[in-house]
């Protein structure tokens, strides 16, 4: 299933943060990722010391 705006997630992998891998999260986006941020959606993390991380689409898994 893709990954689509405001969905909850769990990060499978983050080459921007690895700490934040095996996290979940929800994509603060409102729209699909453009060239600015290189196609990563960003993704807020549930956990206290990471903060938001950019995550291509094969990095996440919807929950």
């Amino acid at each position: 299933m893709p990954v689509v705006p405001r969905d909850r997630v769990r990060i499978i992998a983050c080459a921007d943060d690895p700490r934040a891998a095996g996290k979940t999260g929800r994509i603060v986006d409102e729209v699909q990722p453009g060239p600015l941020t290189e196609g990563r959606w960003t993704v807020n993390v549930d956990a206290v010391l990471i903060g938001t991380v950019l995550c291509p689409s094969s990095e996440l898994e919807p929950i």
